[in-house]
């Protein structure tokens, strides 16, 4: 006998269905948007978003030279780091 044909299991499997089709899909974090915060936070969102597109630029390099997913963290870190010494 088929698992779809048990009667009772019929509105598991619908809800189940309905459950993952009304799931929205993960984003990644958005950009900080200084201008959309309030002035006394300001500083702070512009210092965030200086530091996200820091890690935007480290994680097209590490998509660029095809970094290993298992060594991608120590990549990240060290394009950090490499970044911070510059500044």
């Amino acid at each position: 006998m088929s698992l779809f044909q048990e009667a009772h299991l019929n509105p598991f499997i619908f809800i189940a269905v309905i459950a993952l089709l009304a799931t929205a899909p993960a984003r990644s974090q958005a950009l900080v948007d200084p201008n959309k915060v309030a002035p006394e936070y300001r500083e702070a969102a512009e210092k965030r978003r200086a530091e996200q597109m820091r890690q935007r630029e480290c994680a097209l390099k590490a998509d660029l030279e095809k970094v290993l997913p298992r060594d991608r963290t120590v990549y990240l870190n060290h394009c950090l780091d490499t970044i911070a010494a510059k500044q």
